[in-house]
């Protein structure tokens, strides 16, 4: 996925680069931990290899790697290939009956979080809470950064869809600076992406959602085609997909 909680409104801390580079060189450092880390690796990708695709066996190695070096110590470059289904620092339970464990979940909001430290992350349950109990007046205004067909087959109700910065800047076109904006794609990097920019741009409260549309649709909350609560999410593509409830996936 090239572009795109747990809780609090809180920006994400940055990563420490000495702390990363402690962490990785107390890690490589050492033989027989670089042993046993390559050791789970090839045991995950062996175990994975008869039930999902390559892409996914990939994911998995990585998964393991990360959650055994630690996210601080995963060098930024390889986060673009795999952040897009890396998810929160605290596992999200109601993922656990997803087809993969809660690790990757794990795993993914972890990377976001190393990818985009100055971004907020916002978890469901507060922008649930948010939603219900302020007056429109006081209701942060959703961002919806995935594709326009990912969009028309559900979105947040009220959401409004902007793909590019372009379309991001013309629908706060007139919104005061201090407005609060909530952004959101599919598990969390694009809209951390997108969110970002917005930062640059002088919008003072913008947050990611954290775990996006997918953690939020399997917890069970509403999700809207139009005006009409509908029961299916676009899960991105197949490999991506695995992180939504099966039952909630397009056919």
């Amino acid at each position: 996925m090239h572009r795109g909680g747990a809780g609090g409104t809180g920006a994400a801390s940055a990563a420490g680069a000495a702390s990363g580079a402690g962490a990785a060189g107390g890690l490589w450092g050492s033989k027989s931990a670089v042993y046993r880390v390559a050791r789970m690796a090839v045991c995950t990708a062996v175990a994975c290899v008869p039930f999902v695709s390559v892409p996914f066996v990939a994911i998995s190695v990585v998964a393991v790697l990360a959650v055994s070096v630690s996210a601080d110590a995963i060098p930024v470059a390889v986060l673009p290939a795999v952040a897009s289904v890396s998810a929160a620092s605290e596992p999200v339970a109601a993922q656990e009956d997803t087809e993969d464990n809660t690790m990757f979940w794990s795993t993914t909001l972890k990377m976001i979080r190393a990818k985009f430290p100055q971004v907020a992350q916002l978890s469901t349950d507060s922008l649930h809470t948010w939603l219900e109990e302020s007056k429109t007046a006081e209701r942060p205004l959703l961002l919806d950064v995935r594709e326009k067909e990912e969009y028309g087959v559900s979105h947040l109700k009220d959401a409004v869809s902007a793909l590019t910065k372009e379309e991001a800047l013309q629908a706060l076109e007139g919104v005061a600076p201090d407005r609060p904006v909530v952004l959101y794609c599919s598990v969390g990097y694009r809209s951390s992406e997108m969110a970002g920019f917005l930062q640059q741009r002088g919008f003072k409260q913008v947050y990611n959602l954290e775990g996006s549309i997918f953690a939020w649709a399997n917890e069970g909350r509403p999700v809207y085609r139009g005006d009409e609560r509908v029961l299916e999410v676009h899960p991105y593509d197949r490999v991506w997909g695995k992180l939504l409830k099966k039952v909630l996936r397009t056919r």
